[in-house]
């Protein structure tokens, strides 16, 4: 790997971690920063707000396991202290908290290693700041050091009084199993894997909500109300939706044009609603493999529910071939498959969950049964799907 791409892998996991860290201090947030709400790349690398004032800065530092611990002449320390005086007044002692998060260890001695919770010592370590800033010859530090030393006495004191240093966070292979333990209570028994992928992608979502300030931050309070909703979707009554209209690849749209429910509704003149009944039918199939492997549902319950289905069909199906009679022409039957199909695409009668209401999985199913042939909606439906069989082993 080229220098400039080891370069560009490190910042993305940077970002990456500085994302997921933020989740990680929101969850531990909830007893000291009980109204309070976290930011992005709004104050600092992430930030605490109370009424939209910050009260704590948070520079991250992401490292390898293999980088070495961290000292007082490092350029990650005169880095943070350079973004902290270039962005609030080092000198006001009613400004905020000032942390510093690495995955590194303080080595001991140093004054990284005085600023640690949850007993530091702010005198020492602005000695030990002092002698790095005026004993490091590092040229990429030599503005930052420079500015720290042109700063008043007092101004430093109260500098380095706000500091603070969290070393040894976890990295970012660790973060989930943290993320986990805050969150063991809300966890549903066999399913924290499922229940996990859905936090972290509503997570992001809201990262990148913040990074395009289409909001500035997200608050304790919504994200315990995510959780708990969340949580209720493993309930006895209740399923979680794991696939979005938004997941709907593309190329689905070409591999599903000569599927057989889709000829079903070109056979009933319903062209317009083939884009939405192959996003309904994607969605209820990948949504019904991820619950599977998942062991949210079993087998028997996805045979009974589309037992369901198929039998409310048959009656609106036996109901229609009464209604059109022997001698009805091919326009009759066409509106009269357009109608049933709109009528049973409406039914929300039968659910695989009586608290489960999402209905494009009621939708899909119907296409998927379509699908094999069990239901459909022309009156001469069979023979056409024979002859489609037919056709495609020709």
């Amino acid at each position: 790997m080229t220098s400039s791409a080891h370069e560009a892998s490190a910042s993305a996991l940077g970002y990456i971690f500085q994302a997921q860290l933020a989740l990680l201090e929101l969850l531990r947030g909830q007893e000291d920063h009980p109204d309070g709400a976290i930011s992005l790349e709004l104050h600092d690398d992430v930030a605490w707000e109370e009424d939209g004032r910050p009260v704590e800065l948070l520079q991250v530092k992401h490292h390898i396991r293999s980088v070495r611990s961290l000292g007082d002449k490092d350029d990650d320390v005169w880095r943070t202290i350079q973004s902290w005086m270039d962005t609030h007044a080092p000198g006001d002692e009613y400004g905020p908290m000032l942390t510093l998060v690495t995955t590194q260890e303080a080595r001991p001695g140093t004054a990284m290693a005085a600023l640690k919770a949850p007993n530091p010592a702010p005198a020492q370590a602005l000695d030990l700041l002092i002698a790095a800033a005026q004993e490091s010859k590092a040229k990429d530090t030599k503005d930052a050091r420079a500015a720290f030393l042109a700063l008043q006495p007092a101004q430093r004191a109260v500098f380095v009084q706000r500091m603070r240093v969290i070393d040894g966070s976890p990295s970012i292979d660790d973060l989930d199993a943290q993320v986990r333990v805050k969150l063991r209570a809300a966890l549903p028994d066999g399913h924290a894997d499922s229940f996990m992928r859905q936090l972290w992608a509503w997570w992001y979502e809201q990262t990148v909500d913040m990074l395009q300030k289409r909001h500035t931050s997200v608050s304790v309070t919504r994200l315990m109300q995510r959780i708990s909703r969340i949580r209720d979707d493993y309930t006895s009554d209740r399923l979680p939706t794991l696939v979005d209209r938004e997941d709907f690849p593309r190329e689905a749209e070409t591999e599903l044009a000569d599927a057989c429910f889709v000829h079903q509704l070109r056979w009933v003149g319903a062209s317009r609603q083939l884009n939405k009944a192959m996003v309904d039918y994607y969605r209820a199939y990948t949504q019904t493999v991820a619950w599977l492997e998942d062991d949210l549902v079993d087998l028997d319950e996805l045979e009974r529910f589309e037992g369901n289905l198929a039998d409310e069909w048959q009656r609106e199906f036996d109901w229609m071939l009464d209604d059109l009679g022997e001698d009805a022409t091919d326009r009759e039957q066409e509106q009269a498959g357009k109608a049933l199909l709109r009528k049973t695409l409406d039914q929300t009668r039968y659910r695989i969950r009586e608290a489960y209401d999402e209905a494009f999985f009621s939708r899909g199913k119907h296409h998927e049964l379509a699908d094999r042939g069990r239901v459909g909606w022309h009156p001469d439906f069979e023979a056409r799907v024979k002859n489609l069989i037919r056709a495609a082993r020709a």
